[in-house]
């Protein structure tokens, strides 16, 4: 009898599973340390990408009345025109009207520095002392990580200059011919496989084409409501504080409700507590209307992830990349997720029917 033999079935099950899963691990750890490698490169094929997302719809209307290189570069063009203004906004608010939202949002936390130490927890000063220092060693440190990770990885001024090169080659392949790129790319996938591949890489492209769109109307959305709730509770600031929301809500789920509550600051520095409360019930219900109806509305299946999902992938995209992580982490969780939901024939609008793996008729 051999030694194979006296094995029970279940050991043997189970060391079948391990030598598999430390495959996986392994598999995983060698394209991580292939992607930390080459890091500038993907991060800048990732951002034609995004761009090649915002910028296709409008180079096809562009198409249907001019030839396809000038409808690029036209279309281009107008992105760009409406990012600066865009950006051109946000920065003439802040000239104006920063100063004035500093000192607002100082007072706002003096105010609630009193109530602390005077209200119903009266803390003495050492305690409060003690809770600030803790509340900037760890604000400086999640500053720190999401200006340094993703950007410290970029290298030096040449990197920069290679990924800045490969990002605009990018776009403009990206935009030109698309479809002849991925059809390379599937082209050297086994023919068994090339179909669910290509499907796969479709379904991906959906996925984050329809987030990266999407977010830009939501962002929009997002500022204009809080911008009109301001104004109707009249608290200053009403500009600033909603191009502050709309470059928050770039980070789903949390990213307004952070932002306004520096209108909420604002609101008990100049207004008192009722106006601050009625600000916070302001940021509910944009959150809401945000979540049950926009989403929906504008993404539709593109991010079809649980919030809690959304908020794990971001703290996990923070942590790995800082504010580009948090920015980048949702529409790739996004498309793995319709990739996961295809593989596994859970997505009926795209059927999956498992090639044989033999030829039954040879």
């Amino acid at each position: 009898m051999s030694g194979q033999e006296n094995i029970p079935d279940t050991l043997r099950t189970l060391a079948g599973v391990t030598w598999r899963l430390l495959v996986l691990v392994a598999g995983f750890a060698l394209i991580v340390y292939v992607f930390n490698g080459i890091f500038p490169v993907v991060f800048a094929l990732f951002f034609a990408m995004l761009v090649t997302a915002w910028t296709s719809p409008v180079m096809n209307l562009y198409n249907k009345l001019l030839p396809k290189v000038l409808s690029m570069i036209l279309a281009l063009l107008t992105i760009t025109a409406l990012v600066v203004v865009i950006l051109a906004t946000v920065i003439n608010s802040a000239i104006h009207e920063g100063p004035k939202l500093v000192d607002s949002i100082t007072t706002g936390f003096a105010d609630i520095e009193t109530w602390l130490k005077t209200g119903p927890l009266q803390l003495s000063d050492s305690q409060f002392s003690n809770l600030l220092d803790e509340l900037q060693s760890w604000g400086t440190g999640v500053l720190k990580g999401f200006a340094g990770d993703a950007f410290g990885a970029l290298g030096s001024i040449g990197t920069l200059i290679i990924a800045g090169s490969v990002f605009i080659f990018g776009v403009i392949f990206f935009l030109m011919s698309p479809g002849k790129i991925w059809g390379w790319l599937v082209s050297w996938i086994p023919i068994q496989l090339s179909e669910h591949v290509d499907v796969s890489g479709k379904i991906a492209w959906e996925s984050i084409a329809g987030y990266t769109r999407g977010i830009v109307v939501i962002a929009l959305m997002d500022g204009l409501l809080v911008y009109i709730g301001l104004l109707i509770l009249q608290v200053p600031l009403a500009p600033a504080l909603a191009a502050v929301v709309f470059l928050g809500a770039f980070i789903p789920v949390i990213g307004a409700p952070v932002a306004t509550f520096f209108a909420a600051i604002v609101a008990l520095a100049e207004n008192g507590p009722v106006t601050a409360a009625l600000v916070v019930l302001l940021t509910i219900v944009v959150g809401s209307f945000d979540g049950d109806v926009m989403q929906p509305l504008v993404m539709g299946k593109a991010v079809n992830l649980h919030p809690l999902a959304i908020v794990v992938v971001i703290a996990a995209g923070s942590i790995a990349l800082g504010i580009v992580g948090a920015l980048i982490a949702v529409p790739i969780a996004g498309a793995i997720y319709g990739v996961a939901r295809y593989v596994t024939g859970r997505d009926p609008d795209h059927p999956y029917s498992p090639t044989p793996r033999f030829d039954s008729s040879s």
